[in-house]
């Protein structure tokens, strides 16, 4: 009895965490795709700038204030090695991302974020020489098929958006892979790494928004008929921004990998839906199918490296990764173990 209760209670919690998650994610996309269209506000390093202010207090108040989370501390030498080069491409893939939503449509976009695990396993094959199994190639195939059918028919093709995304998957891999690289061996959880990073980015940006964007925010302020209003709705998605990372956190502790894949294509599925609702862009229906494609690539994709990360060590089909040679030194964790402020 008390354990249908404790099953019970795992799968509301997981649907929840989905729930919630999905919650942040599209009314971000929503908001964003908001700013730049109806309130004319078209200024994506401003919005991101505004994002990264937004998640540094959220983070600090979470971890200071609140005490919701330890603090992992981090040597200056290694913030400076480590943690900074992950903040420029955390910074560059969310600029990235704000602009391509400035130009095209929310539904291409997000089909063309579903590239990042081809991207993912191609940087890993040519930088870090990193083998897999021939079953993670063929999932691929539907991947980079729907995206090429998805561009092709997309009647809103904006080539500097379309390249916007797909350079934003590239960030977004060389991202993963430099924190399954240098931050190896200890757990971050994502307030820990938006309390380190998103101070970086806001640093990173703040300049070149100011240069590049000051002049034409100013304009926007003086000739916009209710700029207070929609300032509040630019930091409200900045809010909300930090809670999706927050939210992401959350969905990975309550449920399982493979749900968890699952989850995020349809949470795909339902931004487009959403945009659609609103926007109404036009989208024809080779343009859904190739859509369709992707989705069910990047299921089959999650689902191959699910599967294969349930196999023993050194099965003839686990991936192999080439061992480093005497004469290099491995990368040491980020930090101690002991070197957490606070209780767990």
């Amino acid at each position: 009895m008390e354990g249908g209760k404790n099953l019970q209670w795992g799968v509301f919690r997981s649907l929840l965490a989905i729930l919630q998650w999905w919650g942040f994610n599209v009314t971000v996309i929503i908001m964003n795709k908001w700013i730049f269209q109806k309130l004319d506000f078209k200024f994506p390093l401003s919005v991101s700038c505004v994002h990264f202010i937004c998640s540094s207090i959220g983070a600090y108040l979470v971890i200071k204030v609140l005490k919701l989370k330890p603090l992992i501390v981090v040597d200056t030498e290694d913030l400076w090695k480590r943690i900074f080069p992950m903040s420029f491409v955390f910074c560059i893939n969310i600029v990235l991302g704000n602009v391509s939503l400035r130009y095209i449509p929310v539904s291409f976009m997000q089909t063309i974020k579903s590239f990042t695990p081809a991207t993912t396993v191609v940087l890993q094959w040519l930088v870090w020489r990193k083998y897999f199994d021939w079953r993670i190639w063929a999932s691929l195939v539907p991947i980079v098929g729907g995206i090429l059918l998805t561009s092709m028919t997309e009647l809103s093709f904006n080539m500097f958006g379309f390249c916007a995304a797909l350079f934003g998957c590239l960030a977004t891999s060389t991202k993963t892979i430099l924190a399954e690289s240098l931050l190896h061996g200890y757990k971050f959880d994502s307030i820990n790494t938006v309390y380190y990073m998103a101070p970086f980015a806001t640093m990173i940006l703040g300049v070149p928004a100011l240069l590049l964007e000051g002049n034409g925010v100013m304009d926007w302020f003086n000739t916009h008929p209710s700029p207070s209003a929609a300032l509040i709705i630019i930091f409200s998605s900045g809010v909300l921004a930090f809670c999706l990372n927050f939210s992401i956190f959350y969905v990975i502790h309550s449920t399982t990998a493979v749900t968890f894949n699952v989850a995020g294509n349809l949470k795909v599925a339902v931004a487009v839906l959403i945009s659609w609702l609103i926007f109404r862009n036009p989208i024809s229906s080779l343009n859904a199918v190739g859509c369709s494609i992707t989705l069910i690539g990047c299921t089959f994709y999650g689902y191959i490296r699910h599967m294969l990360s349930q196999q023993l060590p050194g099965t003839p089909r686990t991936p192999r990764t080439p061992r480093t040679p005497r004469n290099r030194k491995e990368l040491l964790p980020l930090v101690n173990n002991d070197k957490i402020d606070g209780k767990v």
